[in-house]
């Protein structure tokens, strides 16, 4: 194990993910802490570390971070506000994801375990792709989505900013999903999507 300093931001459900993560590549807990700004979260344990309150007096300037937040509103948020005060977002690949030589992944992003990334793929910054998704080649996934797990991007799609992908989602090749949208679970999208819609169903409807 080694020790790192980093600053983990939103103590959810997400959060847990995210350490266990780091656990599993050798990161040791004792430079890790956790900060939320919910008073009902001060105090929880979490893999046993101890969540903090999320103040303007820790100290961020030359620090690493990781918005450890579902929400892709939120997340974004939180990234420019740290990195805007001299942090520096750090990437969280987890070593059971398959990740090919040619992704490039963009800083403070999160790779969980089992899920696939092609070759020839572009992952924007703060994003998550989660659990057992699949991202095939030569897709683009923009700043701040989130491709919840278990679901699949076929080859050359792309995910404008902000988009989130519910679990089992399936959008079929050569697909655009618009900035801010959101694909309900176990949709099929079969055609382009536009920018901040909601959509859902088989094939994949717009509900707003």
């Amino acid at each position: 194990m080694f020790t790192e300093s980093i600053l983990l931001v939103g103590a959810g459900g997400h959060v847990w993910v995210v350490l266990d993560a780091l656990l599993v590549g050798g990161v040791d807990v004792g430079g890790v802490r956790i900060f939320d700004e919910s008073v009902a979260r001060i105090g929880k344990k979490i893999l046993g570390l101890t969540v903090e309150k999320l103040s303007t007096d820790i100290g961020l300037t030359g620090k690493f971070f990781h918005i450890s937040v579902g929400a892709n509103h939120g997340r974004k948020a939180l990234f420019e506000r740290f990195q805007q005060a001299g942090a520096m977002p750090r990437t969280i690949v987890h070593p059971a994801a398959i990740v090919a030589t040619s992704v490039s992944v963009g800083a403070g992003t999160f790779v969980a375990a089992r899920c696939i990334i092609a070759p020839a793929t572009t992952i924007g910054e703060g994003s998550i792709v989660n659990h057992g998704a699949i991202v095939d080649h030569e897709c683009r996934v923009g700043a701040f989505c989130h491709v919840a797990p278990n679901a699949t991007l076929g080859g050359n799609v792309t995910l404008e900013d902000e988009v989130f992908l519910g679990a089992g989602v399936n959008v079929l090749p050569g697909l655009t999903i618009g900035r801010g949208t959101t694909v309900g679970a176990g949709a099929v999208v079969t055609t382009n999507v536009p920018a901040n819609t909601i959509y859902a169903g088989i094939p994949a409807r717009k509900l707003r």
